[in-house]
């Protein structure tokens, strides 16, 4: 038995931050109605063509999938006949959208007094920027998190996205508290999320470093501080290490790369020093890595117990040996969508991940018939729906 089984979300979301909110409660065992526009669904569904991309497969699996026009009074009774059998609504339309549609938490709760509702919006629900757009970029910007990757000389946005994969676990965070809640008191609360404070909250350590401890903060103060650096070996492959403040380590970094001049050089004979001279001494370690293969300093520093990891690739993580010994990926088949490798949640329950359901994402309405069935709906009363275009 699953950790959520038995509880029921309504997921009226799109694109990352709902959608892998409902997929992580779904990796637990709850199930998952994603409610979709039935002009085209969930947005990444076509993100390169079709209705079944990969950006969707990313944050779709486990779900059943419900088209319903919301803009029709049926379709919002439909929604409502469905609220009356659920625990938790998660959303992530623009603040205001969800009241305007007759769907406000007032008419929810009339329906069922003990749903959760959790929203999800960009920058909370008032203030001066609620009816701004909001995306990842926005959010990390906005933030702070941005300042902490970009070199202001050079400026260039890279890497995965951040704001919105910690928005949704947060609201996975929030639902799961509530679940609680409302499990011992049968209290049940709204749940608001919002991308910018989601992406604030993600780093901590910079604000604590810059408020309580006056350190200018930017892309070089957590790896100056921490001393982790990335080398380029002579075969082009990179290597990272993270030293942190052990004195071992710096010991055994010196004895991994037969450099002990290191040790007696005044610019890194303390960790204050070897932080304020962090650029000097990654020219001094790349001098010496760059004189052999990646393999040879991997053994090295493995032997004198160094912390250190090759820089992969994602193709290269797949077939590294302790990934495929985690078995992090896992195969599953849609019956007309064909094979798909996916990802497993990361959590273990007493070392086991057997309850994770292994379902393929959902095409789009694949189970609305199902669903309307379940509320009462005969083959006829279906086709008239389909007709007044209401699902």
């Amino acid at each position: 038995m699953a950790a959520l089984d038995g509880i029921r979300i309504l997921e009226l979301t799109t694109m990352i931050t709902g959608p892998l909110g409902g997929q992580m409660l779904a990796d637990l065992g709850a199930e998952v109605v994603k409610i979709e526009n039935p002009a085209g669904g969930d947005m990444f569904r076509s993100w390169r063509g079709g209705t079944y991309s990969a950006h969707f497969l990313a944050y779709n699996r486990n779900k059943r999938s419900m088209t319903l026009n919301l803009r029709s009074e049926e379709g919002r009774e439909i929604l409502l006949r469905l609220v009356e059998t659920a625990d938790v609504l998660l959303e992530n339309f623009r603040p205001g959208v969800m009241d305007r549609l007759g769907l406000g938490l007032d008419a929810l709760r009339t329906r069922n007094p003990g749903l959760i509702y959790c929203s999800i919006t960009g920058f909370g629900e008032d203030g001066p920027y609620r009816d701004r757009p909001a995306y990842d970029a926005v959010a990390q910007s906005l933030s702070g998190v941005s300042s902490m990757f970009i070199e202001p000389e050079d400026p260039q946005i890279t890497g995965p996205t951040i704001a919105d994969n910690m928005t949704g676990i947060n609201a996975c965070y929030g639902i799961l508290g509530a679940l609680f809640e409302r499990e011992r008191t049968g209290t049940a609360r709204r749940v608001d999320v919002n991308m910018l404070e989601s992406t604030i909250a993600f780093m901590p350590d910079p604000w604590s470093n810059l408020i309580q401890g006056g350190f200018p903060q930017g892309p070089h103060a957590r790896v100056r501080a921490s001393q982790s650096y990335s080398l380029r070996c002579s075969d082009g492959k990179l290597l990272a290490l993270h030293l942190s403040s052990p004195q071992k380590f710096w010991q055994g970094v010196q004895n991994a790369f037969a450099r002990p001049d290191l040790g007696a050089d005044q610019r890194f004979s303390v960790r204050e020093s070897r932080i304020e001279n962090y650029f000097a001494l990654k020219a001094e370690f790349q001098k010496t890595v760059g004189t052999m293969p990646r393999a040879h300093w991997m053994a090295r520093l493995e032997a004198e117990d160094v912390p250190f990891a090759p820089i992969l690739t994602l193709p290269e993580v797949r077939e590294d040996p302790q990934v495929r010994h985690l078995e992090s990926f896992f195969e599953t088949a849609h019956p007309e969508e064909g094979t798909m490798t996916l990802l497993r949640r990361p959590v273990r329950f007493d070392g086991s991940r057997d309850d994770q359901p292994t379902a393929p994402p959902p095409q789009l309405g694949e189970h609305t018939d199902d669903i309307l069935g379940e509320l009462g709906y005969d083959a006829d009363g279906i086709g008239r729906l389909r007709r007044d275009a209401v699902i």
